[in-house]
């Protein structure tokens, strides 16, 4: 027997549920994704200038040589030459790659000879990009010579007691070492940075006269340094010393033109100090990407002053630097990643952030 047909009742009831289901089902709406500006494209840090500030900073970047050295563990060459790269394109233009000391006393930069090839055409690429390296006598200046560097850097101390752990050697006995390695750079066309350690404080000797800083520091540059760095190894210094350290140097007839400032940040002090030697006439400032770094020997050196902290100061102040924050902030945490911390730096963790 056929089936009854669908009476008309039965029809528009089933049309009414068709209809009441077809009511309910909403089609989905993608709302649109709202990107918070970064604090760099708001225009920050706004650029408010002081007066008696110079209109340019030199950033002597020292990550991948004393950030990386004070490292527990090495990172591969191939990480450190891409480092250095990225810092680079960053827009530094002074980044101290490595130091040909001997891998004894320095086990994480053992890889000069593999590291220094890999990177030596990066001026090529960005020109006035200066790759000095650290040599600790005239093996270490053999060594760095043959690679063809156009930059070297030698390092003493202001205090007896750390020349004799860093270098076991006295102050007189080291000015003496890095004599001839001084002399033949300088006849090579190589121009030669000084480095002076425990300018402000020693962890063995207490606080260091100023007028002792000076006349090591005048010994240097007599041997021929273009250019002298005065370091707060461990970061005990105040504005306060900045300015008479500075003064003492200018009453030795050693201006400002020729120094520079490497600052370590233990006690928050670093920018502060990098103010006041501003202040006085330096335009030369040490810094390392992200905060890397200390010193194998002087255990309480802890971080140097980070170089994306000293960038947003100069910025805020309207001085040039020709970096890019972003981009270096970028390569902190990326070098982090490949130490497997985060980086010291509150810039790069409030950039990153």
């Amino acid at each position: 027997m056929p089936a009854p047909e669908p009476t008309a009742a039965a029809s528009s009831s089933s049309s009414r549920a068709t209809v009441s289901e077809s009511a309910v089902t909403e089609p989905s709406v993608t709302e649109p994704t709202v990107t918070e500006p970064t604090v760099t494209e708001l225009g920050l840090p706004d650029r408010v200038p002081l007066a008696g500030l110079p209109a340019a900073v030199r950033i002597h970047e020292v990550g991948p040589r004393d950030g990386l050295q004070n490292e527990q563990s090495s990172l591969p060459v191939a990480v450190k030459a891409e480092f250095i790269t990225r810092l680079a394109a960053a827009g530094l233009r002074t980044i101290e790659a490595t130091s040909f000391v001997h891998p004894k006393w320095v086990p994480q930069l053992a890889d000069a000879e593999q590291l220094f090839p890999l990177v030596a055409a990066l001026p090529e690429r960005h020109p006035g990009l200066r790759l000095p390296v650290l040599v600790p006598n005239e093996r270490g200046l053999e060594r760095a010579l043959a690679h063809h560097v156009g930059d070297i850097a030698v390092f003493a101390s202001a205090t007896e007691s750390f020349a004799q752990r860093n270098l076991n050697r006295s102050v007189a006995e080291s000015l003496e070492m890095f004599a001839p390695v001084v002399r033949r750079a300088t006849a090579e066309g190589i121009p030669v940075r000084g480095y002076l350690s425990m300018c402000f404080g020693d962890p063995w000797e207490g606080p260091v006269a100023p007028a002792r800083v000076a006349e090591v520091g005048r010994r240097l540059l007599d041997l021929g340094c273009a250019e002298l760095s005065l370091g707060d190894t461990i970061g005990t210094g105040t504005p306060g010393q900045v300015v008479a350290l500075l003064a003492e140097f200018a009453a030795q007839g050693v201006g400002p033109e020729r120094l520079a400032v490497h600052f370590h940040d233990t006690y928050g002090q670093a920018l502060a100090n990098t103010l006041a030697a501003l202040q006085c006439g330096v335009t030369v400032v040490d810094a390392s990407a992200g905060g890397l770094g200390g010193c194998p020997y002087a255990k309480s050196a802890t971080g140097n002053l980070a170089t994306e902290d000293l960038v947003w100061m100069l910025h805020g102040l309207g001085i040039e630097t020709g970096v890019d924050l972003n981009a270096l902030a970028a390569t902190s945490v990326w070098v982090a990643e490949q130490l497997g911390r985060p980086s010291p730096s509150r810039a790069v963790r409030a950039l990153a952030s």
